[in-house]
């Protein structure tokens, strides 16, 4: 009986050394701002749009400029206003191109459009308008920025604009095409005949 009392002794002395044993400091919780510190890209303008390209939406382009700004270059800052165009961020976009000297601005808004005129080509009226609206700001000639804008602001009810441009491109624009030929017969249906 005895040996059954010290053994009952011992698995009580273990069961309180289990329980009561200090426990080790639980690992430091992380923290919910994280800093980061932006990272300079090292290609170039076209490279960073490549990798840009998917984040240019209103939720992300942002903070993935923040942190991933594009190369200080004209093609850098031009591929950078197109990813905020795309994102619907016109006047962001303006903003970068304004940024540049005044004899740099119509390349950027280039390259704004050759990002945009996909857009434009697919039927997003809503989106391309913008677009070619922020392009011919800073490039009035572009014949096929003035084509997209005044068929978009045509679709979308915006008349007076629509015919602006419109006549805009028919003066500029002389081939015999589908887009002179779209663009006459939009601005007969406005009343105008150029």
């Amino acid at each position: 009986m005895r040996k059954l009392y010290l053994l009952g002794s011992m698995y009580v002395v273990l069961c309180a050394f289990v329980l009561f044993k200090p426990k080790p400091a639980p690992p430091p919780r992380p923290t919910s701002h994280v800093t980061q510190t932006p990272v300079q890209f090292g290609g170039t303008g076209a490279q960073w749009f490549q990798a840009m390209k998917p984040f240019c939406n209103a939720l992300e382009v942002e903070t993935q400029h923040k942190y991933h700004p594009a190369p200080k270059t004209i093609e850098g800052s031009g591929y950078s206003a197109a990813c905020f165009a795309l994102a619907s961020k016109i006047d962001r976009a303006r903003a970068v191109i304004e940024s540049l000297p005044p004899s740099d601005r119509g390349t950027a808004a280039n390259i704004v459009f050759n990002v945009g005129h996909p857009v434009a080509d697919a039927g997003d009226d809503k989106s391309a308008g913008p677009i070619m609206e922020l392009v011919i700001e800073f490039w009035p000639e572009n014949y096929m920025a003035l084509y997209h804008a005044g068929m978009s602001e045509y679709v979308l009810g915006q008349l007076d604009p629509a015919r602006d441009h419109l006549k805009k491109f028919v003066e500029l624009y002389h081939e015999d095409d589908g887009w002179r030929t779209n663009a006459l017969e939009v601005l007969n249906r406005l009343g105008e005949t150029p």
